[in-house]
């Protein structure tokens, strides 16, 4: 079957995001700044907020390990739009050109569902998606086999009908076993080539 709409993963994918470009504005030593994100905000827990758990527990839970970088904790709420600089290179011009084809557009993505309601606003690139999951507000993460039964779902798709783009391997295989046509971002312009592959009009 022919897939007829694509579903994006929004961070790495759409939008370049990393804690880094926040603490890196916070901390100037670049070695303090290496144990800060290996050792206190590391990815392990911010996974936690993308599973649904809130800010205010895991951020009670850290402080209280690292009562010395209280500050440089909470600032991951107050300050967490630049965890997310802008776009990805070459993405805001695929999607204008996929909704030029009249296209419809999804994410999935794993996401704090808090995190989310404070930076969607400022996200524009996202004004044409037809709909999108947040695995914050559904309490399940990729690659969890239901959250892209619930996303095909919630979309109205069937097996076969959506191209599936994500970062990360495990979660393209999980699209994959899910009944969605997987593909591993590596960048625009490939991944441009590919859903041309796919029959789209890009």
């Amino acid at each position: 079957m022919t897939p007829v709409a694509v579903v994006f993963d929004v961070g790495n994918v759409l939008y370049d995001w990393d804690p880094r470009y926040l603490y890196a504005k916070l901390i100037a030593d670049p070695v303090e700044l290496d144990w800060f994100l290996a050792n206190v905000v590391t990815k392990d827990w911010h996974f936690q907020h993308d599973r649904g758990r809130p800010f205010a527990e895991t951020s009670a839970e850290l402080i209280a390990r690292f009562p010395d970088q209280a500050a440089r904790i909470r600032a991951y709420e107050t300050r967490w739009t630049d965890t997310l600089p802008g776009p990805m290179p070459g993405m805001p011009e695929l999607v204008a050109d996929l909704v030029a084809a009249r296209i419809p557009l999804f994410a999935l993505t794993n996401y704090s569902g808090e995190f989310w309601r404070q930076w969607r606003p400022t996200a524009r690139l996202l004004d044409a998606f037809a709909g999108v999951v947040v695995s914050g507000d559904e309490g399940m993460t990729k690659p969890d086999p239901a959250i892209y039964a619930l996303a095909l779902a919630r979309f109205g798709l069937g097996p076969g009908e959506a191209a599936f783009i994500d970062d990360r391997t495990d979660n393209v295989a999980a699209a994959d076993a899910a009944g969605l046509i997987g593909h591993v971002f590596a960048g625009a312009g490939e991944t441009r080539d590919w859903l041309r592959g796919e029959g789209f009009a890009v």
